[in-house]
């Protein structure tokens, strides 16, 4: 694999590899990973994700990540700095102007579940991967605006991805995605996440809320908060290497006491002895 240089705006490399020859690693550039095929484990920040063919992983400054290779897994990584898309701002369509391809890089929704493709969405991927591999094998890449425009359609396909989320939804609209969508994006800020703040957020009473929550998931709004909470902090320990505090104070609880009450009540045991089990 290149040694990335600091100065380059934009590298392109298109690995095969059986173990993954990096440790956990943070980053102070903007890296997007295609799987082309293998399996295994993605480590990124405090969570572990099983990777498969066809994955996009986005990796921003500040993030740390590695790969357990459990299968010989081929990589295609394009980074890229800040310069890179500063310098492109001329060319860039309206719609780029707001949510950037960086601001998209950043966000922790994206990063904290498997990005979800579907055709034809994933063979365009795909398909577009390969143009910018193509190119990179005859031309410098960095001032070319072939591979900028395959780049934003990779970013296209990622907004595509937010606008089946949209949240901005009436009353007559609201259904279980959209609603699914909405929590999982806020799971980490409480207030957000309040039954009345949610009811206004899709413009529904309180009570209407709570009948259609119970009746299309089967059990209580706060008992399915806790539950996915729960499977986030269940992530988080697997990894290792994070306090409990840290975790706490991440999902909004008050201490690591209010915490392992919460993770008790699902799991039966509380984080400290699950871990020991683990």
């Amino acid at each position: 694999m290149k040694v990335f240089r600091q100065f380059d705006p934009l590298l392109v490399d298109d690995v095969k590899e059986t173990s993954f020859t990096c440790s956990h690693h943070s980053h102070t550039y903007y890296e997007i990973v295609y799987i082309h095929s293998g399996e295994g484990q993605h480590l990124f920040n405090n969570d572990k994700v099983a990777y498969t063919a066809g994955d996009l992983f986005l990796i921003a400054p500040g993030d740390q990540h590695s790969f357990q290779i459990q299968e010989p897994t081929h990589f295609t990584y394009i980074k890229f700095t800040e310069a890179y898309f500063e310098s492109k701002k001329h060319l860039s369509p309206d719609e780029f102007k707001v949510g950037s391809p960086e601001i998209l890089m950043e966000m922790k929704w994206l990063k904290d579940v498997k990005i979800e493709l579907y055709e034809p969405c994933r063979e365009i991927l795909h398909a577009t991967i390969n143009n910018i591999i193509l190119y990179s094998s005859y031309r410098e890449l960095a001032s070319s605006p072939i591979v900028y425009y395959q780049l934003l359609s990779i970013f296209g396909i990622i907004r595509e991805v937010l606008k089946s989320r949209n949240n901005n939804v009436n009353k007559a609209e609201l259904n279980f995605e959209k609603l699914l969508s909405y929590l999982h994006e806020n799971i980490y800020d409480r207030e957000k996440l309040l039954v009345r703040n949610v009811s206004a957020y899709f413009h529904i009473s309180v009570t209407y809320f709570s009948n259609y929550f119970k009746r299309n998931f089967g059990i209580s709004y706060q008992d399915y908060l806790d539950n996915y909470r729960v499977m986030l902090i269940e992530k988080r320990l697997a990894v290792g290497g994070l306090k409990l505090k840290e975790i706490a104070r991440e999902f909004g609880f008050t201490d690591v006491s209010h915490l392992s009450k919460a993770f008790k009540r699902v799991k039966g045991v509380t984080p400290k002895k699950y871990e020991a089990k683990s």
